[in-house]
């Protein structure tokens, strides 16, 4: 018994790969690339448009450039998890965060590829702060995802575009709103910029868990389940 107990995991473990392995290839499929395609162009070209412009660069135009080219991509991002056939296959033996974790599995090294060309492209004499700068774009990344983890929680099948409505009108607001003390959108020659930085981690750190909880099963059609039948079965049956 406790050979097999010790076994468990290990076979569970390679189970859970190999469905993973299985749904990698539909996954694919269902994801919607052309969304994702189209802002991923459309941020490259705000990205260039420094160099394009022909004028002198500067960190200001630079770094507006990368946070307008980072909000790009976040706005196709949010289009990841629609699924029309959401409602068909939600009854499929295989765990909501797992359907979920493969299509951002997908895209992470995508997103990878293309963030290293964003900063490519602009000029290195006016480049801001790779680290810092990625912070931004990848808050605004897990921003979109979450937004969509929630309302495909809620039962959205295509929620892309309320999360991106959502995220286009935050982007408007958050720097005309957010204390002045703050400078979350200041240039790198500010001395607030280490600072504001710094909250853009913690930011990041609780929109990721943010983003964990809204990819776990809701409970409440279980719960409700269990409280109606407390022994496992229906009514019925239990006579």
């Amino acid at each position: 018994m406790t050979g097999a107990r010790a076994g468990d995991a290990p076979v569970g473990e390679a189970r859970t790969g190999g469905t993973a392995l299985q749904l990698l290839r539909p996954v694919a499929r269902a994801v919607p690339w052309r969304a994702v395609a189209a802002a991923s162009g459309l941020g490259l070209l705000a990205a260039a448009l420094p160099r394009l412009s022909g004028g002198e660069v500067t960190p200001w135009a630079t770094v507006t450039a990368l946070r307008a080219a980072a909000l790009s991509f976040a706005l196709g991002a949010a289009f990841l998890l629609d699924d029309p056939a959401r409602h068909t296959t939600a009854a499929v033996p295989v765990r909501r965060a797992l359907r979920q974790a493969l299509r951002y599995a997908l895209l992470v090294p995508f997103a990878a590829l293309w963030w290293t060309a964003a900063l490519l492209l602009v000029p290195e004499e006016a480049r801001p702060p790779a680290g810092d700068v990625t912070l931004e774009a990848a808050s605004a990344l897990v921003l979109a995802l979450a937004g969509a983890a929630f309302a495909a929680r809620r039962g959205s099948a295509r929620p892309g575009q309320g999360v991106a409505a959502l995220l286009l009108l935050s982007a408007v607001l958050a720097p005309l709103l957010s204390p002045a003390g703050w400078g979350m959108f200041t240039e790198p020659a500010d001395p607030r910029w280490a600072a504001a930085h710094d909250r853009w981690a913690v930011l990041l750190c609780a929109l990721l868990l943010a983003l964990a909880v809204s990819c776990a099963e809701p409970v409440r059609r279980r719960t409700l389940r269990a409280l109606r039948s407390p022994s496992g079965t229906s009514g019925p049956s239990r006579g």
